[in-house]
């Protein structure tokens, strides 16, 4: 059984890094589009056929592709299920655990997810649109890409983003892109008292429940992993310091 994750870039490696300690007996492929990295400032027709063309290189090699990218998913995973007949999970912002929240939810994803209908159709449908604020931060899969997680630049564009708000009133956090995730030391010293949640575990029992139904998962091989970057087959080496860095991450 192999399992594709596919991102704009390197952010989805917070969905595999969890996605490779829970599921035995699988390979792993990581596709990262650092070439055409970010997807997020890109409109709506360029992100679906970026990613009609991912999914069209990692075909021949998976049983499931997972679009670990909330932008890509917002854009194009109901055209890529409709084209593809393989099993295609998507992501989503955990927008549905704000039900239970005491105060206000904000949803900090990338400009193209934010403007997509899915994102607010979610909000909609979980009755939450009297108090869900939305903040698009786009400098921060910038910021993932380059490997630059915890300077003051960092620091300060986070702080200045956030002060738009009223960080009292604000209860849970939403991760609404993966690459985002490198940041949660920064967003829990902003932002002591509120809880950050991510779409990664939800993705990760989707995935589960799929890999259930093909019925060809064991129990007992090893976890493989390849690595492209843009269709380019390259050490698995390059991602090791953003592994590393997520296994901090996860922690907070």
């Amino acid at each position: 059984m192999v399992v594709a994750v596919f991102d704009s870039g390197f952010g989805g490696l917070s969905l595999l890094n969890e996605a490779m300690r829970e599921i035995d007996g699988c390979d792993f492929i990581y596709f990262a589009d650092n070439d055409n990295a970010p997807y997020g400032v890109k409109s709506i027709d360029e992100i679906k056929a970026l990613s009609i063309d991912a999914v069209e290189f990692l075909r021949p090699m998976a049983d499931i592709i997972v679009i670990a990218c909330n932008t890509a998913t917002s854009a194009a995973v109901s055209e890529l299920r409709s084209k593809f007949t393989l099993p295609i999970i998507g992501m989503e912002p955990a927008v549905k655990l704000g039900e239970n929240s005491s105060g206000d939810i904000l949803v900090i994803a990338t400009p193209a997810t934010i403007k997509g209908a899915k994102l607010n159709e979610l909000i909609k449908r979980s009755n939450l649109s009297d108090k869900t604020y939305l903040l698009p931060m786009p400098r921060l899969v910038e910021f993932a890409q380059n490997m630059e997680f915890d300077t003051d630049k960092v620091r300060r564009y986070i702080a200045e983003e956030l002060e738009r708000f009223n960080r009292e009133n604000i209860s849970l956090l939403v991760l609404g892109c993966t690459h985002f995730n490198y940041f949660k030391d920064s967003f829990n010293d902003l932002m002591p008292n509120c809880k950050i949640v991510d779409g990664v575990s939800g993705t990760i029992r989707q995935i589960k429940r799929k890999i259930s139904e093909l019925r060809e998962c064991g129990k007992t091989q090893p976890v493989r992993l390849t690595y492209y970057s843009s269709k380019r087959k390259e050490s698995i080496n390059r991602i090791v310091p953003f592994l590393s860095r997520l296994d901090k991450m996860a922690k907070i």
